[in-house]
């Protein structure tokens, strides 16, 4: 029984889940818009939205933290310096998910597109 054990396995060990979050996540903080799987995106969602978290703590423990998943200065200090201040007066939900009508050809796994959230609203609230 799987009674409160959270989270998609993706049929995955969790060092390769490990590391495909860790990618997914560092490709977002660097475009702030990719493409992947329904699942994986709904998954990614949890991990990219601590990351803002620490992007609004702002202290060097929560940029070491960042680091710790990141594992790149630049993305740290861009999620730190450009992406987090977008969601300073905002109390959660920094990542939207977005699915896609067309599924992948290759297997017709069903996709999405994940963005941060206030991508769009700066726009739409003028």
């Amino acid at each position: 029984m799987r009674h409160r054990k959270a989270g998609r396995k993706l049929g995955r060990t969790w060092e390769h889940r490990k590391a495909l979050f860790r990618n997914l996540a560092c490709a977002l903080v660097d475009n702030e818009r990719i493409k992947t799987t329904e699942a994986k995106a709904k998954e990614l969602r949890k991990l990219s939205d601590r990351l803002v978290n620490y992007g609004l703590e702002n202290t060097v423990h929560a940029r070491r933290k960042a680091y710790r998943i990141l594992e790149d200065r630049t993305l740290v200090k861009k999620l730190f310096d450009e992406i987090a201040p977008r969601f300073a007066e905002r109390p959660g939900g920094y990542t939207r998910v977005v699915k896609l009508a067309k599924p992948r050809s290759g297997d017709s796994a069903p996709m999405a597109v994940v963005e941060f959230s206030a991508q769009d609203s700066a726009a739409t609230s003028k």
